[in-house]
């Protein structure tokens, strides 16, 4: 059986093949995909190499129990994992980041992590009252912290991910990332990058005839491109920017229903 033979091709799909012929193909890439591994990882013995910059880890962050010094996050590890979620001021909680619930969603269980010794916290600079109820509806366990008016690298720009070290007292900043680099927390990006149609995303490199994204209205990012169409639907599954939609997690929280209004005057994210 040979590539796109025109009795066995389907559209829109890959060629059909026999197991030989797939087999060679499969090895193939699996030689660039384990150069792109060693890469990772070269780049990950870099990144264990960059300096880093001391801050006043007693700098206060607000949480379930008040004001407490940010040195507490790191729960008496030595490294501590940070994700910054974007807030809006007044919103409910369909309203609120959907890009960044992408990857606090991802983020709910740290077992693993606190097994190698590193903490995690989703800090953000709403006030802490409405964080709390919202940690409630989106029935989240990891430790949420409001940094509303502190400085960076506490505080800061949101939407990144950045990791810190301590030693006894001292705190520092070792590494922070945004846009895609936040994507290693989100494992779902990951698996769908293995799959034939991708992210369905109108960047990716994909063959003529592969299905699209449907059409959600299509807001863009920061780069004028198309975003991620699976970030929010409405009640009923569809993809969907409009303000009847939420980002897609809520659905699945008890109580989440239809809704009409994204209550913010921004942007999607």
């Amino acid at each position: 059986m040979t590539p796109n033979n025109p009795a066995t091709a389907l559209p829109g799909r890959p060629p059909v093949v026999d197991q030989a012929t797939w087999q060679a193909a499969r090895d193939e890439l699996l030689a660039r995909e384990k150069a792109h591994t060693r890469a990772g990882d070269a780049l990950a013995a870099a990144r264990r190499r960059l300096p880093m910059v001391e801050f006043d880890g007693s700098v206060e962050v607000s949480g379930p129990d008040g004001p407490v010094p940010f040195l507490e996050l790191f729960q008496g590890r030595e490294e501590l994992v940070v994700y910054k979620h974007m807030w809006y001021d007044g919103a409910p909680h369909q309203g609120q980041c959907e890009g960044c619930t992408t990857t606090a969603w991802h983020l709910k269980d740290a077992v693993y992590l606190n097994a190698r010794g590193v903490s995690l916290a989703i800090l953000t600079t709403g006030e802490w009252d409405e964080v709390a109820a919202y940690v409630e509806f989106m029935g989240y366990a990891q430790p949420w912290y409001s940094v509303r008016g502190v400085a960076e690298p506490v505080g800061g720009d949101m939407g990144y991910l950045c990791c810190f070290l301590r030693d006894g007292e001292r705190t520092f900043l070792t590494y922070s990332t945004t846009a895609r680099g936040n994507e290693p927390a989100n494992g779902s990006l990951g698996l769908l990058d293995l799959t034939p149609y991708g992210r369905r995303e109108p960047w990716e490199d994909s063959p003529d005839g592969w299905p699209e994204a449907p059409d959600a209205g299509a807001p863009t990012g920061g780069h004028g491109v198309p975003i991620c169409w699976s970030w929010r639907s409405d009640a009923d599954g569809n993809p969907t920017w409009g303000p009847t939609s939420r980002p897609v997690p809520q659905w699945t929280r008890p109580g989440a229903g239809a809704v009409e209004t994204l209550g913010r005057s921004r942007s999607c994210h």
